[in-house]
């Protein structure tokens, strides 16, 4: 009697499957969890850092705006303040790690908005105090030292 010869892979499998090639050295099956939930961190890392510079440049343009209307003394709308404002909020979401902190800023961000949008005007005192406010918040985050993790054994 001879063998019978083994049934090959593609005729043991079901035929709705594509046929696979299996590649030495990779193991066969579903990829694992792990790397899933890696591609998931490593998405949600990107995505905070374009909201990180997409709020920065919002906050940047809606404040040039407003620091040259407070240096030449031109009347601006309220478009500057809201784009100010929508950026400070995106930046916030992004940036800021107590949940408790980001959302009373991203608040404050959208009753200013709203006030804006109920005013309808910019207010010498409001460029004023949008221009020191953001030399405030620059001159606080330019000293503050990175905190580096801790390696406790």
């Amino acid at each position: 009697m001879s063998p019978e010869p083994k049934p090959n892979a593609q005729e043991t499998s079901d035929p709705s499957e594509p046929p696979t090639r299996q590649i030495p050295g990779v193991p066969v099956g579903p990829p694992s969890s792990e790397s899933e939930v890696d591609q998931e961190a490593h998405e949600a890392l990107q995505m905070r850092v374009a909201m990180k510079m997409v709020g920065s440049a919002m906050v940047f343009v809606g404040f040039i705006q407003v620091f040259l209307s407070a240096s030449t003394g031109a009347e601006i709308t309220i478009f500057p303040m809201i784009l100010y404002f929508s950026g400070l909020a995106l930046w916030a979401h992004s940036s800021v790690k107590s949940s408790s902190v980001r959302y009373m800023v991203i608040g404050l961000c959208i009753v200013c908005i709203l006030g804006f949008l109920q005013l309808g005007e910019v207010l010498f005192w409001h460029k004023y105090v949008i221009y020191w406010g953001t030399i405030a918040m620059v001159v606080y985050f330019m000293f503050q030292n990175p905190k580096k993790p801790s390696n406790s054994r």
